[in-house]
């Protein structure tokens, strides 16, 4: 009994836990009454441009935006995507605008729309602050470079590695791939210069070698064709912001100077490890109970598509279990990651529609999780002996009814400790997701880490509370397991 209840209030945390925090939304959105909202799709781990702090979004291109849509009269909503699903998240229609240091290049200028350049940047090599014998382009040879993909840094870098014989390594974000050099497993890396000058500002151990190569200017980008008006204001805020001289003042706010190359260098005190934790635990706290949430409705969808299929399958109907076997085949045979894209962006840039975020994530994980759950159903009623139905249908009972009331109860004890396991699963499944710009607690550890570059402290908190989750389910599993072996 005591066991039982452990189990049964275990579960019951987790989901008042997940419930709990579902209200929970990093959204901002513009304080503006009248007009249409517009969704900005950005890169909230690009700091000083764009990143969060303390729930907040802001940066040089968050100060913008506000400012220029408290100028023009309109709202807007940002949605943190990450740069690459952002691009591809305009390309579908699913946002109107993107703002996230993006460069204006005539590749880009094929599928985008730009607005005026509101930042003149130039990309820069940096090196681990005590790499002495990496002093130029020519001592890269044979080495080992990091960047971040779709930047002017990667662009630089591709255009010269082969003449000077190094090797690209490809990254999602800057904060990685200043750890992949600080670690020692690249000697050096290319990135914007106002974005590598902040981040050695805030004590990164980087410096940089080379002086700045020019880049192309930062613009605000929509579809091409798409969204004139808001291209309108966007650059008619633009113009006003630099005319009454708060353009400046933003771009000094966390540059130092609205000068390029004279960005303050004084960093700031350095903090505890136990500080670092301390400020990130409310944070990744919430990520936790988005990703139980996930999880929870996600299973959810997956049990109700899971007892569909099974049925189709274990019946008569050659047609039925035909589709269930496709159903199965195609789902756990096509990777999580590849779906979640497919769904989120490749149906709606196909049909010309939006689908909400967690839709395209839920719905993803739903049809992943439903093709296992599937089988597990249909394991769990074929290993219930024949004769069980032989027996429930002598007495006059209906295929349906022998089924619901006969085989399916002595079923689900075998099924339970399976269902734990997909729940485990579907649970460390839900960071995959994160690729297509889903908040959960993978992502609020990016997100976090961009701001501090604490990646030692931030990836260990991250481990233990889903090692806590998941040791808690993990129990449970073996506990109703040791219980029904005993029935």
């Amino acid at each position: 009994m005591k066991k039982s209840r452990f189990m049964w209030l275990s579960i019951a945390f987790l989901l008042f836990f997940g419930v709990c925090t579902a209200s929970w939304s990093p959204s901002a959105v513009a304080q503006s009454e009248e007009g249409k909202t517009y969704l900005i799709g950005t890169d909230i781990t690009f700091a000083p441009f764009e990143f969060q702090r303390d729930g907040k979004y802001i940066g040089i291109d968050m100060d913008l935006m506000a400012a220029i849509a408290q100028d023009q009269g309109f709202k807007y909503e940002i949605r943190p995507l990450g740069f690459n699903a952002a691009l591809q998240a305009l390309q579908a229609n699913q946002i109107d605008g993107m703002i996230a240091g993006m460069s204006i290049t005539d590749e880009r200028k094929q599928t985008f729309d730009f607005s005026e350049p509101y930042y003149e940047s130039g990309v820069v090599m940096a090196v681990g602050q005590k790499n002495d014998t990496i002093k130029g382009y020519e001592d890269l040879r044979g080495q080992r470079v990091a960047v971040k993909t779709g930047t002017e840094g990667y662009s630089f870098a591709s255009s010269i590695k082969d003449k000077y014989g190094f090797t690209l390594v490809p990254f999602d974000d800057s904060a990685q791939m200043y750890q992949e050099v600080t670690s020692g497993n690249s000697v050096a890396c290319f990135d914007d210069y106002p974005v590598i000058a902040y981040a050695i500002q805030q004590g990164l151990q980087l410096k940089t070698v080379t002086e700045k190569e020019k880049g192309a200017p930062y613009g605000f980008a929509v579809n091409k064709g798409r969204n004139t008006e808001l291209m309108q204001k966007f650059n008619t805020g633009l113009a006003n912001l630099k005319a009454n001289g708060q353009y400046d003042s933003i771009v000094a706010k966390y540059l130092g100077s609205s000068t390029p190359g004279q960005e303050s260098t004084t960093p700031p005190p350095p903090k505890s490890s136990l500080e670092i934790m301390s400020a990130a635990f409310p944070e990744l706290l919430k990520g936790l109970g988005m990703t139980l949430l996930y999880t929870i409705m996600s299973l959810f969808f997956a049990f109700i598509l899971g007892l569909i299929f099974a049925f189709m399958k274990v019946g008569h109907n050659k047609f039925g279990r035909a589709i269930a076997t496709i159903f199965v085949d195609v789902f756990r045979g096509i990777p999580l990651i590849v779906l979640g894209f497919f769904i989120y962006f490749g149906l709606p840039a196909a049909f010309g529609f939006k689908m909400p975020l967690i839709v395209g994530a839920v719905l993803a994980l739903s049809l992943n999780a439903g093709a296992y759950v599937t089988e597990i159903i249909r394991g769990g009623i074929q290993s219930i002996d024949q004769g069980q139905m032989e027996a429930a249908r002598s007495l006059g009972l209906t295929h349906r009814t022998a089924m619901i009331k006969v085989i399916l109860p002595q079923a689900i004890k075998v099924m339970i400790p399976s269902f734990i396991n997909q729940l485990v699963i579907t649970l460390k499944d839900t960071s995959i997701m994160s690729a297509i710009g889903l908040i959960e607690l993978t992502q609020s550890g990016k997100i976090i880490i961009a701001d501090n570059y604490a990646s030692f402290e931030i990836w260990s908190m991250v481990a233990i509370m889903y090692l806590i989750v998941i040791t808690i389910l993990t129990k449970l599993a073996d506990s109703v397991e040791r219980r029904t072996r005993r029935g």
